[in-house]
């Protein structure tokens, strides 16, 4: 089942729980803030999708990360998906019901809007070109809320500029691609499980639209709001992860 190479790693213990990163991020970027809470009550699978030129594909992605949750003896577990892990954990859920037991969606899409088509075309031709510059503002343009970007010192936006740069994952490219061409609209209606849908309101990469018309979509979909752009864990992350972790009590995952 597994055919992407995935580099994983285990902590806690206690019902499962699999971490699906979004483009252009990691486990670490996306999650660390949020793993130690997550893994004091439960055994959470992150894996960083590959890190260079692989090919990445929807299906063979929540493929890849259901079968590294089940060689870590994972056998059933929520999923967190963040941004393009949305539609991973969606279609995760859509291929593997025997072993989903759960929905938390961030900042997320069942498939990408005019905007996010041209996001994710414009972070390819940079990276093609290899301006690393050009494509670190443009992602801090679009993934802070103007609010948040604002309020910064010159120096600090000027910093963050610089070491995003600096720090591009591997494998953007190709994840941006996967971006351009989700599509888990019909999906939605058979997931069966419970769902919580996390909409980020100023955000200014993945509309927010995009969140309502998942929880529209999904039966039975919890709908929250956090007032963050896209990269909420940096903005809002206690807001967020008590949202998380409030739902996974309430429904006992």
């Amino acid at each position: 089942m597994n055919t992407i190479p995935l580099h994983t790693t285990v902590h806690g213990s206690g019902s499962g729980i699999v971490l699906a990163h979004g483009a252009g991020g990691g486990i670490e970027s996306n999650f660390g803030t949020l793993i130690p809470t997550l893994a004091a009550a439960h055994t959470v699978v992150a894996s960083d999708y590959p890190g260079d030129d692989t090919p990445l594909d929807l299906d063979g992605l929540a493929d890849a990360l259901v079968a590294a949750a089940v060689d870590a003896g994972v056998e059933t577990f929520a999923v967190v998906g963040f941004s393009l892990g949305t539609a991973v954990a969606v279609r995760a859920a859509a291929r593997h019901p025997d072993r989903v037991t759960g929905l938390l969606l961030t900042a997320g899409l069942a498939a990408p809007d005019h905007r996010a088509q041209l996001a994710v075309r414009a972070w390819q031709d940079l990276l093609e070109r290899g301006d690393h510059d050009s494509f670190a503002r443009l992602t801090v343009l679009t993934g802070f809320s103007t609010s948040f970007v604002n309020n910064l010192p010159a120096d600090t936006v000027d910093d963050i500029v610089r070491r995003t740069a600096a720090s591009i994952p591997g494998g953007t490219r190709q994840q941006a691609a996967l971006v351009e061409s989700v599509d888990t609209t019909a999906d939605l209606a058979a997931i069966a499980v419970p769902t919580l849908v996390v909409a980020t309101t100023a955000d200014l990469l993945v509309d927010p639209a995009n969140s309502r018309t998942l929880a529209a979509a999904i039966p039975g979909a919890e709908y929250a709001e956090i007032e963050a752009g896209h990269v909420v864990m940096v903005e809002r992350p206690d807001e967020w992860e008590k949202l998380l972790t409030g739902f996974l009590d309430r429904h006992g995952l």
